[in-house]
C-alpha cells in the first residue's frame, strides 16, 4: 500500500479549511492545517508535506510572502502549491491583486469561493494523481 501523501492547507478561516481538510481526507490524503503564514512555514519547514493550498490574505505573513520563501528555497521549491484568494481581478484598492497572483510561482492559482472539490482536483492533477 503506497503512503498517504500530505497536504498542507493555510488559510485563516478554520470553517473553510475544514470543509477542504475533510473533502481532501475523503480522497485520501493525511492533513494539516497551519491558520497563518507564519504557522505554515514553520509546519513546512518541520516536516515538509507533499503540497499546500495556500490562501493569500492571512495575518502575520500572507499567502504572497509564504509562496515567495518557499520557492527561493531549493529544499522547498518543488512543493506544489495551490493558491487561493477573493481578490477579484478589478479591485486595484487593496495592495493584494490577481495579477500579482497570477505572476506568483504558485503551481496552481484558484479564484475563492473555489469549491472544496476544485480544490481537491486542482492538488490531485499537481500530484499527477
Amino acid at each position: 500500500m503506497s503512503e498517504k501523501k500530505r497536504v498542507l492547507i493555510v488559510d485563516d478561516e478554520p470553517d473553510f479549511a475544514d470543509i477542504v481538510k475533510g473533502n481532501l481526507e475523503k480522497e485520501g490524503f493525511e492533513i494539516e492545517i497551519a491558520y497563518n503564514g507564519v504557522e505554515a512555514l514553520e509546519k513546512v519547514k518541520a516536516n515538509p508535506p507533499d503540497a499546500i493550498v495556500l490562501d493569500v490574505m492571512m495575518p502575520e505573513k500572507d499567502g504572497y510572502e509564504v509562496c515567495a520563501e518557499l520557492k527561493k528555497d531549493e529544499k522547498y521549491t518543488d512543493i506544489p502549491i495551490v493558491m487561493l484568494t477573493a481578490v477579484a481581478d478589478h479591485v486595484s484598492s487593496t495592495r493584494y491583486s490577481h495579477w500579482d497572483g497570477m505572476n506568483m510561482e504558485a503551481d496552481d492559482y484558484l479564484p475563492k469561493p473555489a469549491s472544496a472539490d476544485e480544490i481537491t482536483e486542482s492538488v490531485k492533477s499537481l500530484l499527477n494523481m
